[in-house]
């Protein structure tokens, strides 16, 4: 959401939305840069007219968004299998040992 944030920033401040740009935003903020977030949001916001997208209310980065949450729900998912596999695990060296 910060890369957005950027890319507001610079547009309200009349500045173009560049990779270079929202880099030294985002530094000047303290946040660490991931570079290919950077190019895609810069490519994504190409072809859109910021200011009709706000008036609209669209959000513009819902599409990058959607697909981190996507990812992030599967990390997860996965993590959740593993912790019941070791409990399962645990729980049979257990039944061993009694």
């Amino acid at each position: 959401m910060e890369y957005v944030y950027a890319a507001l920033l610079l547009h309200k401040a009349g500045k173009e939305i560049s990779e270079e740009n929202v880099k030294k935003v985002m530094e000047a903020a303290g946040i660490q840069v991931d570079e290919a977030r950077v190019k895609s949001l810069v490519a994504a916001l190409k072809e859109v007219n910021i200011d009709e997208a706000i008036s609209k209310g669209v959000a513009v980065a819902a599409p990058a968004k959607a697909e981190e949450v996507k990812e992030e729900k599967k990390e997860e998912k996965k993590e959740e299998e593993e912790k019941v596999s070791e409990e399962e695990a645990i729980s049979g060296l257990s039944a061993l040992f009694g």
